[in-house]
């Protein structure tokens, strides 16, 4: 059997404030979009910022999580799986890419009537097919250089 894997990386700030949401089954479910911006010389020398969007959904704990300590600006890690969907609206296919959010780390100072820094970094959501342990967790936000 061969091995894949379906992993995103970002780290960038929120473009707005979080939209929480439940499915009619009453599951939470958070959206965010987030920035991340690379800086680069131009032919010319001078740099350049080039700004990506990306559309994040939390789902359950962590969807809670997001709605109640973020705010547009915040700054975060996330990981999570790349998923693309299709729907049609008026007629007409259109088709959505998504980061499923797994893990999250709060990477801004402290937002007001939120914990610790140390402590506001939520340990991953526990799924069946992608499970992160402590340590792991921890290890990653070890690794981050500020």
């Amino acid at each position: 059997m061969a091995f894949s894997l379906n992993r995103v990386t970002l780290i960038g700030n929120l473009g707005a404030d979080p939209e929480l949401k439940s499915t009619p089954q009453g599951v939470s479910v958070c959206t965010i979009n987030l920035a991340t911006t690379d800086r680069y010389k131009d032919k010319s020398g001078e740099f350049k910022d080039s700004t990506e969007w990306h559309r994040i959904v939390f789902w359950e704990r962590l969807a809670e999580t997001v709605s109640k300590y973020l705010k547009k600006g915040s700054k975060i890690y996330v990981e999570g799986k790349l998923k693309y969907r299709q729907y049609e609206k008026d007629g007409i296919t259109r088709y959505m890419t998504e980061i499923n959010a797994l893990s999250l780390i709060m990477l801004s100072k402290e937002v007001e009537g939120s914990p610790s820094q140390k402590s506001a970094a939520t340990e991953p959501e526990t799924f069946d097919d992608t499970s992160f342990s402590d340590t792991t967790a921890a290890a990653a936000e070890d690794d981050i250089p500020f």
